[in-house]
C-alpha cells in the first residue's frame, strides 16, 4: 500500500490503470443509496476506525487519491486503517494487467475494457453488510432492494450529521441478532428474509462465521461450501459476496440477472443467454470471472438498466 500521512489529510497513490471517475459511476447507480454520497466530484463515507466514526471525502487529483476529514480529524492509527480501507475499497492491490490482456481477445470484453478502462470492483469490506445487502436483494427488484436497505440502516445503523446531511455506518451484527423476525417485518422484510438475516447475524456475533475464517480457505470451493452451509445464503449470495468482499477474481455470480442481460445486449440477442451458453461464453474469462461480471454489470447504465 502506498500512502502519505499529511495529518490532516492522506494521500494514497493508486495504480496507473485506476480511472476515480469510472469508480463513481458505478458508485452513482442509485438515488436511493444510504451508505454513501457523491457530490461534486468527491465521494463522502462514513467509516469506523479504531473504534470511532470518522467521514471520508475522497477525490483524485492526477496522481493521488486524496482522503479528507470534514468532520473530525482521527488518530494516526486510524489513518493508517482508513488508508488500508480506501485501498481495499477501489481493490488497489490488483494488478489489472492480465484482465485486461485476456480481455482484449475476448469478443464480449474487448469493446468493455477500452470504453471503462481504469475502472475496478468496489469491494464491500464488511462480510456483514456484504452478506446482508445479498440477502435484501433476493428476488425483489433493485429499486425495493434499497428502499429496504435504507429502512435498515436508518433504523438500526450509526448516524453522524454534518452540514445538514446525514452519513450512516451498517448495521453491525451485534445489533441485528438481538432482534425478532418481527422487527424487520415491520419494514417489509419478508418473515423468511428477515430469519436469514437474523440468523446470518448470530453466525457473526457468535463467532462461526467470519472474515478472517474464509480468508483462511483454501480455495474459492472452500469458501462457497463454507457460506452454503448456511442458511438463506444460497450459489448466489455466496459467489456475491465472494466477489465483493473476499477479494476472489474467479468468483462468478452466474445466475445473476443483470449478467444474463448485459451478455443478451452485448451480443445483440433476442434472449437471455442459457447458463450453458454462458459458460462457453466465459471459458477465456478463467480466473477473472469477477471483473468481466463487473465489466458487463458497468455497460447497463449505459443502457439506464
Amino acid at each position: 500500500m502506498d500512502w502519505i500521512d499529511r495529518g490532516t489529510s492522506i494521500e494514497i497513490i493508486p495504480p496507473s490503470e485506476f480511472d476515480f471517475k469510472e469508480c463513481l459511476v458505478y458508485l452513482e447507480r442509485s438515488d436511493r443509496e444510504v451508505m454513501h454520497q457523491v457530490r461534486n466530484g468527491f465521494l463522502y463515507k462514513l467509516i469506523k476506525a479504531n473504534q470511532e466514526p470518522v467521514l471520508l471525502k475522497i477525490g483524485k487529483s492526477s496522481d493521488a487519491i486524496h482522503v479528507e476529514f470534514p468532520a473530525n480529524y482521527p488518530s494516526s492509527k486510524s489513518r493508517r486503517e482508513i488508508a488500508a480501507y480506501v485501498w481495499e475499497l477501489f481493490d488497489l492491490e490488483r494488478d489489472l494487467t492480465p484482465f485486461y490482456e485476456m480481455a482484449s481477445r475476448d469478443k464480449v470484453l474487448h469493446t468493455l475494457i477500452d470504453k471503462y478502462h481504469g475502472l475496478r470492483i468496489i469491494r464491500i469490506p464488511d462480510l456483514f453488510e456484504a452478506l446482508a445487502w445479498a440477502i435484501i436483494g433476493q428476488q425483489i427488484n433493485l429499486a425495493f432492494a434499497y428502499t429496504l436497505k435504507k429502512r435498515f440502516v436508518e433504523q438500526y445503523g450509526e448516524k453522524l450529521a454534518y452540514k445538514g446531511f446525514d452519513f450512516w455506518l451498517f448495521p453491525d451484527a451485534q445489533t441485528i441478532a438481538s432482534l425478532e423476525t418481527d422487527d424487520l417485518k415491520g419494514l417489509q422484510f419478508s418473515a423468511r428474509k428477515a430469519e436469514y438475516m437474523i440468523g446470518v447475524a448470530k453466525e457473526m456475533a457468535s463467532g462461526k462465521l467470519s472474515k478472517e475464517s474464509l480468508l483462511q480457505k483454501n480455495d474459492l470451493g472452500e469458501m462457497q461450501k463454507a457460506l452454503i452451509a448456511i442458511r438463506g445464503i444460497g450459489a448466489w449470495t455466496a459467489d456475491y459476496c465472494i466477489m465483493k468482499c473476499l477479494n476472489s477474481t474467479a468468483a462468478f455470480p452466474i445466475s445473476d440477472v443483470g449478467l444474463h442481460n448485459a451478455l443478451k445486449m452485448q451480443l445483440g440477442m433476442n434472449r437471455k443467454p442459457a447458463i450453458e451458453e454462458i459458460k462457453e461464453i466465459a471459458a477465456n474469462w478463467k480466473g477473472w470471472e469477477a471483473y468481466a461480471t463487473f465489466y458487463l454489470w458497468r455497460s447497463l447504465y449505459d443502457e439506464g438498466l
